[in-house]
């Protein structure tokens, strides 16, 4: 089924079910439709065709997943972009893509003056107070003809959605996600997830990543179930909609669990509706997991990544507990390859590049043939990211392969030791990187966050790994920080961390 066609052939079967709460309003699957419709129209009135792009700067709302669903009639192209940048990082987006239509909220007009000459020849539209320059949205919605136009010459392959990666090592690269993507992402979501129409769904994270669009959220409105979505994350209004909305499904990263756990309610919450939690993005904690497990909840665990759409690897909650730390099996949709430097399949146990597979995987990066070419080879797309496989094909997650640390000749993935480090209660957070050194070409170096009132000394983190792991893996440095530096969803941006130790020296 065509990705332009879930939300009218929903309403057309069930229309008066809620497609989405939100902030005290409740849309239903009729009404979602008639929106998407209604800005379809007003894009096409503003010039927007097939292979053009429209842009959303602001917190999750309903018309940011309408905006979606509406370029996927048109056969253009959305770019939501991450509201936590700053105007220079916009401004590289904008310029790299330039969208014929940016809608903004207010918030974050402001933020746009710093970017004047990028918005040039763009239609403006405002969401919120109105701005001298911008249309206001209402009064931009009103003006399409209904119906929307269709473009017949839409397929599987037209691109849909443009996501930056988030450039911690360089340039950001767009990533062009096409109609079977989505779709083929959605198929493994209803495998993983035992997705049904009687799910309700509590979104927290932002849409502008895949996480937040596409583990669920997008998923959930093609099966006909009720998202419950936030503008942004607020410990006490997910505690309120776990226990209060009736919630089956949600997606926590780790950073946002920690967050809960430190919470006062956590002990006594209620999640006896949860059929289970999603979670990934990063390193999971060990007692994170058994923390959530505790409350009765599986935590099941998903690998990907924006290129991927992103659910590639998942844990099924059958398996949950019995498959602490992995991220499952290759999902029903994907196929999986550990590869060595030679290209060659690794045996299980061996430590391999993860090789994914799949019409959910990335048609390419956005005017960036060369990089793309570096990683899609016949279909395989190279992540970077390295793992191994248990003997019931269940992978683990071993570290990026650009993060891994030669020391003395011996190859170190840093996921290792900061499984780890995190396992310790005085640690709130952990990264490990590798330093230039002289005599062992690389030394191992961790980078921690001690919690709070904790005493925690640079020979006490030493001590911790004593006898877990061989004696070269050990940090020969210490540095001890008050935070580190993170994407949106929690991801350490370890690049900033080698600054940051850098200048410590």
């Amino acid at each position: 089924m065509s990705v332009a066609n879930w939300i009218s052939d929903n309403a057309g079967r069930i229309p008066d079910k809620t497609a989405i709460r939100f902030s005290g309003r409740h849309i239903s699957y009729a009404g979602f439709s008639a929106m998407v419709e209604r800005i379809a129209a007003a894009l096409a009135a503003s010039g927007v065709k097939r292979g053009d792009c429209v842009s959303f700067l602001g917190f999750n709302r309903p018309e940011m997943l309408a905006l979606l669903f509406s370029c996927a009639r048109l056969g253009a192209l959305f770019m939501p972009l991450n509201w936590r940048l700053a105007a220079p990082e916009h401004r590289q987006m904008l310029q790299d893509c330039p969208p014929r239509v940016l809608i903004v909220e207010a918030e974050f007009l402001a933020q746009t003056q710093g970017i004047g000459e990028a918005l040039a020849g763009m239609v403006l539209v405002a969401i919120g107070a109105p701005s001298a320059g911008w249309t206001n949205w209402d009064d931009f919605c009103a003006q399409g003809t209904l119906p929307a136009p269709r473009d017949p010459a839409i397929d599987e392959e037209t691109p849909l959605l443009i996501c930056y990666t988030s450039g911690s090592t360089g340039k950001p690269k767009g990533v062009l996600l096409a109609q079977r993507a989505i779709a083929c992402n959605a198929a493994n979501s209803v495998d993983m997830h035992g997705l049904t129409a009687g799910d309700v769904i509590l979104n927290t994270l932002p849409l502008f990543h895949v996480g937040g669009l596409n583990n669920l959220t997008t998923p959930a409105l093609q099966a006909g179930c009720t998202v419950v979505l936030h503008a942004k994350f607020d410990p006490d209004l997910t505690f309120d909609a776990l226990e209060r909305e009736n919630i089956t499904l949600t997606v926590l990263v780790p950073a946002q669990l920690d967050m809960m756990m430190a919470h006062r309610r956590w002990a006594s919450a209620d999640f006896s509706h949860l059929r289970m939690i999603t979670t990934g993005s990063s390193i999971v904690p060990r007692h994170v997991i058994l923390a959530v497990h505790a409350k009765g909840v599986p935590l099941v665990q998903v690998y990907g990544s924006t290129e991927t759409c992103p659910i590639a690897v998942y844990l099924k909650a059958d398996d949950a507990m019995r498959k602490v730390g992995s991220t499952g099996r290759v999902g029903l949709h994907c196929q999986l390859r550990l590869v060595d430097s030679n290209g060659l399949d690794v045996k299980p146990g061996e430590t391999g590049e993860i090789l994914i597979k799949g019409d959910n995987v990335m048609s390419g990066y956005w005017q960036a043939p060369q990089a793309t070419t570096a990683v899609l080879e016949n279909g395989w797309f190279r992540s970077g990211d390295m793992g191994h496989l248990d003997e019931d094909g269940f992978l683990y997650v071993d570290g990026r392969s650009k993060e891994m640390i030669i020391s003395g000749g011996e190859n170190i993935y840093p996921a290792e030791i900061e499984n780890l480090l995190i396992e310790s209660p005085d640690i709130a957070e952990a990264t490990v990187i590798g330093k230039p050194d002289v005599r062992w070409g690389e030394i191992v170096v961790a980078v921690v966050v001690p919690r709070e009132n904790s005493t925690l000394s640079s020979e006490q983190v030493m001590k911790l790994l004593e006898g877990r792991i061989a004696r070269f893996k050990h940090p020969k440095e210490v540095v001890l920080v008050k935070a580190l530096p993170k994407t949106a969803l929690g991801k350490i941006r370890k690049e900033d961390v080698r600054q940051m130790v850098a200048q410590t020296a």
